[in-house]
């Protein structure tokens, strides 16, 4: 049973399935049944798919809040699934806040069968618990039989912290799925084309695309082009735009933008690590509802929210968040990489150091591999790679 949320999720679902048959035919094994929730790429890799999860997005206690009725209903359907098919293994793929309640509740209905029905529990992605509420590392200890995490600093944090949980460093899967983008030299960009990327969710484009379409204003020399992952919130960024616009708008191509422009502007979400792989120069943004962002200043630990930044422990992409994050700072921010080569080359040149701390491509293997040692009976203890 594989259970991911959100397109990122949904990706790295369908890559580890990918992964997890292919090392499976290579051993000889049975052909594995895999079935579960989450979305289109998790169906293209032949996954029974319940529930669409991959566009449930949600951000902060509030919007989950506002949806937690939908989400209660999927819970519990999964859950009956679960114990109708009574699967070996259990992978649930980030979507924290859905998937740790999961593995709890479906912990406590395994333990009622008195043996009859023991399932392995594994969790791909850590949560970002080393920024907040490192309590969680405990629950996470009780329900996990494993966790394939994707920066190499973690299966030392849970080591000091969640001893018996058993961790595996696997790598990043941006590495597999451009493995040859670092080298994209100036000639191959396009001057003065600045990729947007406000985010996957509908409450980051409410947030960010207002604050990005002001900023296009104030670049009068520049052309810009918006990835969005769907239809629907194409149409509502386009609502957003003043006409004529010099934006163009379009669903996928993320990879072409990144390979074609010469920056971008993105939320601080996992596309900034995408942005890196690429070597193309960022300026992220981060703004939620003032009530979210007042309860996570609090709780949150860490110096900054791009993932590029936290690796490097220094700013390598100018971060705005909140109140910083408006259309003049974007726009300021965005003229010094625009106008000045030598800042470009710069930055570039951190990105490439921030990447390389992440080691080789194959994270979906190693996750795969992870996987079947558990399941032999290999894995024990706190493991990295």
């Amino acid at each position: 049973m594989i259970i991911a949320g959100e397109p990122s999720g949904d990706a790295l679902a369908a890559e580890l399935a990918t992964a997890l048959r292919t090392r499976a035919a290579e051993r000889g094994d049975a052909p594995l049944d895999y079935f579960g929730a989450g979305g289109a790429a998790m169906r293209q890799a032949g996954i029974d798919v319940r529930h669409d999860l991959a566009s449930q997005s949600v951000i902060g206690p509030f919007d989950l809040a506002r949806r937690y009725l939908s989400f209660r209903k999927v819970f519990f359907d999964l859950l009956r699934w679960a114990e109708e098919r009574r699967p070996e293994l259990v992978i649930l793929v980030d979507y924290s806040h859905f998937n740790h309640r999961f593995a709890a509740a479906l912990r406590q209905r395994a333990r009622k069968t008195n043996g009859a029905w023991s399932p392995k529990i594994v969790k791909y992605v850590s949560p970002q618990v080393w920024a907040s509420r490192p309590g969680r590392a405990r629950a996470m200890e009780r329900d996990l039989d494993l966790l394939l995490c994707l920066f190499p600093f973690e299966p030392a944090w849970y080591a000091a912290r969640a001893p018996s949980l058993p961790v595996r460093y696997v790598g990043h899967p941006v590495l597999d799925r451009y493995p040859d983008e670092k080298s994209l030299q100036a000639s191959e960009r396009k001057r003065h084309e600045i990729l947007l990327l406000p985010g996957s969710r509908e409450g980051e484009l409410r947030r960010h695309w207002p604050v990005m379409a002001e900023m296009t204003e104030k670049l009068p020399d520049a052309r810009f082009i918006a990835v969005l992952p769907n239809e629907s919130l194409l149409r509502q960024a386009r609502e957003g735009l003043a006409e004529p616009s010099r934006v163009t708008l379009r669903v996928g191509g993320l990879a072409e933008g990144l390979r074609e422009s010469w920056m971008a502007v993105a939320s601080t979400g996992s596309v900034t690590m995408e942005c890196a792989c690429f070597g193309i120069p960022t300026v992220a943004l981060y703004k939620t509802s003032f009530l979210t962002y007042a309860i996570g200043k609090r709780l949150v630990n860490v110096r900054y929210l791009a993932m590029p930044n936290i690796l490097a422990d220094r700013e390598v992409m100018p971060e705005f968040v909140q109140g910083a994050a408006t259309a003049e700072n974007l726009a300021r921010a965005a003229r010094t990489i625009l106008d000045d080569d030598r800042r470009w080359t710069a930055m570039r040149e951190d990105l490439r150091k921030v990447i390389a701390t992440l080691g080789a491509p194959g994270a979906s293997i190693r996750a795969a591999e992870a996987i079947q040692d558990l399941m032999a009976g290999r894995t024990s203890g706190p493991v990295s790679r």
